[in-house]
């Protein structure tokens, strides 16, 4: 997730999610209502119950997107649910502990620095099934931020030790567009110029979810691969941060290099800022 600050919310009419690709857990435990309504208003799709862990950018914009359009989302941060009393007053989404965000979902976005995933507790997806989607929308800032983490210098992606730190699969999202543009760019399907955003992961099924989800925002979606193909998509590539559409998305990460630039390789005096990386 690009660091920037969200900026103010604005509301579009929304492209059409197709449910055939939506999971059902119907009958799970959890802190979820037991029941929700099988329609939203005419021409809306049935909502999603989707977790999210961590309110700061793009955690925060995509609870007031994601409410906007009707689902049902349950709000986490590493400081309990009490901090987050007015983004859940003004969103309607709940505010819960991190433990309680998976159950009973049908989808968890995972949206966090990348230092700190190893901090999530231990059995955050023990015991929830294992066709749950899970999002992750970090990026690694060695220089910024996180520091030096040797397996993602040593040329794992970024997502894929994620998903290591998880012990759950994810589909690697929104990880290459600023918090404002997520915000304020979407448009409707069919809009000329309309912005696209790769997604990759393993499960054609999860990743259908995914793209579907990105569409409902207002953005294209461009599929990159495999989850060992997300290094694309990764901070320093042609796609970073770019807004480019479609077919503008395809060819930057046809043209991506495997190979780290200095500036997102750590160094021995990594982290610094995001002001003064180091």
């Amino acid at each position: 997730m690009p660091h920037e600050r969200a900026g103010k919310r604005i509301r579009r009419d929304r492209p059409r999610l197709h449910h055939r690709h939506r999971p059902s857990h119907a009958g799970r435990s959890g802190p979820w209502p037991a029941a929700r309504p099988a329609r939203l208003a005419q021409g809306q799709e049935t909502r999603m119950k989707i977790g999210i862990i961590g309110a700061g950018n793009i955690g925060g914009t995509l609870t007031r997107r994601l409410t906007a359009l009707g689902h049902e989302v349950a709000v986490a941060n590493s400081r309990g649910p009490q901090t987050l009393a007015d983004l859940a007053s003004e969103t309607g989404a709940r505010a819960v502990s991190v433990s309680e965000v998976a159950p009973g979902a049908d989808l968890v976005i995972v949206t966090i620095p990348e230092i700190r995933v190893p901090d999530l507790p231990s059995g955050l997806f023990q015991g929830v099934p294992d066709d749950l989607i899970v999002v992750d929308t970090g990026n690694y800032y060695p220089r910024q931020r996180d520091g030096e983490i040797e397996e993602i210098e040593a040329g794992l992606p970024e997502s894929r030790w994620v998903e290591r730190q998880l012990h759950h699969p994810v589909i690697k999202a929104f990880n290459n567009i600023y918090a404002q543009h997520l915000a304020e760019n979407g448009r409707p399907a069919g809009t000329p110029g309309r912005i696209a955003l790769p997604v990759a992961g393993d499960d054609p099924r999860a990743k259908a979810v995914v793209m579907d989800l990105v569409d409902e925002l207002g953005f294209d979606s461009v599929d990159t691969g495999g989850l060992d193909e997300s290094w694309r998509q990764q901070p320093g590539s042609p796609v970073y941060t770019a807004d480019k559409d479609a077919e503008g998305v395809k060819r930057a990460l046809a043209d991506a290099d495997r190979q780290r630039t200095p500036d997102w390789q750590a160094t021995p005096d990594s982290p610094g800022t995001f002001e003064t990386p180091a």
